[in-house]
């Protein structure tokens, strides 16, 4: 099954369903619990979480690898949690000449945002 399938989070954001209901509105089902976890648990370690944050809040949207890589860890490390980020599908990349740009979609965020709001009507 592809990202796209998985977490429709990649879409153009017009056509975007968050992955998941708000955590308060029911529980989840088997398969939105797992993608759900999938996201939480990339998002679980402190690498990727400050990857994350430098890619989202970078100017323009999207970072180049070598604006990021001042983590503390090694590139080929960097590179890594970089591709456990994208396989969770909280980004996406493209490459460009030697460097490979980064971005998080808006979508991913509203998604994320979604999930952890409280359902409407409580």
């Amino acid at each position: 099954m592809s990202n796209v399938q998985v977490l429709p989070l990649l879409e153009p954001e017009a056509a975007v369903a968050p992955c998941c209901p708000p955590l308060t509105e029911r529980p989840f089902s088997a398969e939105e619990a797992e993608v759900a976890a999938r996201m939480f648990k990339a998002l679980g370690d402190p690498v990727r979480l400050r990857l994350f944050s430098a890619v989202a809040s970078h100017e323009g949207g999207e970072a180049c690898v070598c604006d990021i890589s001042d983590v503390g860890v090694s590139q080929p490390t960097v590179s890594h949690h970089l591709k456990k980020l994208k396989d969770a599908g909280l980004l996406t990349s493209e490459r460009r000449g030697t460097w490979v740009y980064y971005r998080v979609e808006p979508s991913v965020l509203k998604a994320m945002g979604l999930l952890l709001t409280t359902a409407a009507g409580t």
